[in-house]
């Protein structure tokens, strides 16, 4: 059948599954949105800025596993999406983001509006197209979500010229094809790792995003279970392994654990499932796991050997590789590695002060009334890595945040892209007061829908993690990072048609999100807390992260 560029846009994007799309209209991708005015049954969320559309086509595809994806117009409006595309390349996320350009003719002239994309974002996607001939139009599209979902995911840019969605083609509907299988490794390499395993007296187990990516939960439990080990996560990894198992201690790195950190310092043997080791997570790289074997299974083997040596490398898809190591090695133990971590765990909990309002117990609240299933975004900061040490996060995709890069401002439109494709969860945002300015305008998104997420904004009138490295390492030069100024959030809230609460004490955490959770639209709480406040335990940076240290460690004159 004969259509135009645009319906074959759309009549693609129905091919994929896709139910939701995030965007926002312009001139040269008009006739684009003019042909979804015609189908229903993809949803679109209007988003209050380009950036807010490609935070949401993300928060949508962590908490689903499928394929985020927004839409913007040529220009700014393209390059508006590029924080959000960096953003989900750094943390593997699907996505394809469509991008209209000015019509061919006028490619290349410094066209009102035009940019080139596709050269901007070439080094934050898997890949990038533009499409000049609408003959290729629809394999194309069918190409980026193939590259998006497949290996190790990543958003995929697509850029069509105007008079491509104009024009008229021949279109034929095609069935998705199945993601090729990922195995890369050998029997030799599964061996190799099989005997490390049962060498190990002390191993330990670092688990990162690919764990989630994979579907790898259950494997990884049965793998812990029968290796005995214990368990530590990265921010990615969250929720791939119950953080209410006796295994599991915590997250380890510059803010992780005592226990993860001193564990992972004194293990024989650390296996790395799905994890890229990080600057954040292994400080010194010459010290990191300085007296163990290294084995890292992982799906991309660029990650092999890039920043820590291993001595033994599985490549290949984690659900599989894990599968086959399961069925081949016997239920192991290790009664004094174990007892050892279990006195660290006792010896090194995670503290903080109770006697007044704190971002801590707010998390441990929201915890305790949503029973530890909700959907938790973040944004970037101190909130965020309270929001990773005191939530106990049991199942895959309910915590979401900028890892790789960073993103303040990332946390409200993913939640709201969450709640979009998981109507089902309780979706709670936590942001801190620096982050929230960045985006909050995307509160008019949410009560434009209807859309009941809870935005919790931990306000401490600073930008407290800038603030606390300015206290630690920069002799408390507070270099613009105080914002005693005369916003008040929960009027602008309202402004932006959500109910507000403010909270200022500890007896008052519970009932506002009792209320908000009845609210049935959206709601915003302030929570007012102490501008001084830290995030421990921490690694300086440069450390080895066995050289972690808490706030009473500060307080004697440890560090």
């Amino acid at each position: 059948m004969q259509l135009t560029g645009a319906e074959i846009v759309i009549e693609c994007l129905k091919e994929q599954g896709v139910d939701t799309v995030f965007g926002y209209p312009g001139g040269t991708i008009l006739n684009i949105y003019d042909a979804l005015y015609k189908h229903k049954e993809i949803q679109h969320i209007l988003t209050s800025h380009e950036q807010g559309a490609a935070h949401a086509a993300d928060g949508y595809a962590r908490a689903t596993g499928k394929v985020g994806v927004c839409m913007a117009t040529s220009g700014p409006g393209a390059t508006n999406l590029v924080t959000g595309i960096a953003t989900a390349y750094m943390d593997s996320v699907p996505m394809v983001a469509i991008t209209a350009n000015v019509v061919l003719p006028l490619l290349g002239k410094d066209t009102f509006q035009e940019v080139d994309i596709a050269g901007v974002t070439m080094p934050i996607t898997k890949h990038g197209y533009i499409v000049k001939d609408i003959s290729i139009l629809a394999d194309t599209i069918r190409k980026a979500f193939r590259i998006a979902r497949s290996g190790r995911p990543g958003p995929v840019l697509v850029d069509i010229t105007k008079d491509v969605t104009a024009a008229l083609c021949e279109y034929e509907p095609r069935t998705p094809e199945e993601l090729p299988s990922a195995k890369k490794y050998t029997e030799e390499d599964v061996e190799a790792a099989v005997a490390l395993i049962r060498e190990a007296k002390r191993p330990y187990i670092y688990l990162g995003g690919g764990a989630i990516l994979s579907g790898a939960c259950e494997e990884v439990r049965t793998f812990a279970k029968k290796i005995d080990a214990p368990v530590c996560d990265t921010l990615m990894g969250k929720g791939a392994f119950d953080g209410k198992d006796e295994l599991y201690t915590g997250m380890i790195g510059m803010h992780g654990t005592k226990t993860s950190n001193l564990g992972v310092s004194q293990c024989d043997l650390l296996i790395a499932l799905g994890a890229r080791f990080s600057d954040r997570v292994v400080g010194n790289s010459e010290k990191f796991a300085a007296g163990a074997k290294v084995l890292h299974i992982d799906i991309d083997a660029a990650e092999i050997n890039k920043n820590i040596r291993t001595d033994v490398s599985v490549v290949g898809d984690l659900k599989e590789v894990l599968s086959l190591l399961n069925s081949r090695i016997d239920q192991m133990s290790h009664p004094q590695w174990h007892t050892h971590i279990l006195e660290l765990k006792e010896k090194f909990p995670l503290k903080y002060d109770k006697e007044v309002l704190s971002c801590p117990y707010i998390i441990e609240e929201i915890d305790r009334i949503t029973e530890g299933k909700a959907v938790i975004t973040t944004d970037v900061g101190q909130h965020q890595m309270w929001a990773a040490q005191f939530y106990r996060y049991t199942q895959p995709r309910s915590f979401l945040s900028s890892g790789g890069l960073g993103t303040m401002g990332y946390g409200l439109g993913a939640c709201i892209g969450a709640k979009t494709g998981r109507p089902d969860k309780v979706c709670i945002n936590i942001a801190g007061d620096g982050c929230f300015r960045m985006n909050m305008n995307e509160l008019a998104t949410a009560s434009r829908y209807n859309i009941p997420i809870i935005q919790v904004v931990i306000n401490n009138h600073v930008l407290g993690m800038v603030r606390q490295w300015q206290t630690l390492f920069y002799g408390e030069r507070y270099s613009q990072t105080i914002l005693e100024d005369k916003v008040d959030f929960c009027k602008v809230s309202e402004g932006l048609g959500c109910q507000a609460i403010r909270v200022t004490k500890k007896e008052e955490v519970a009932p506002a999100l009792e209320k908000a959770l009845a609210a049935g639209g959206p709601v915003v709480i302030e929570c007012v807390i102490p501008k001084d406040d830290k995030v421990f335990p921490m690694v300086s940076p440069g450390a080895a992260i066995s050289e972690v240290f808490d706030g009473d460690d500060l307080a004697q004159g440890n560090v």
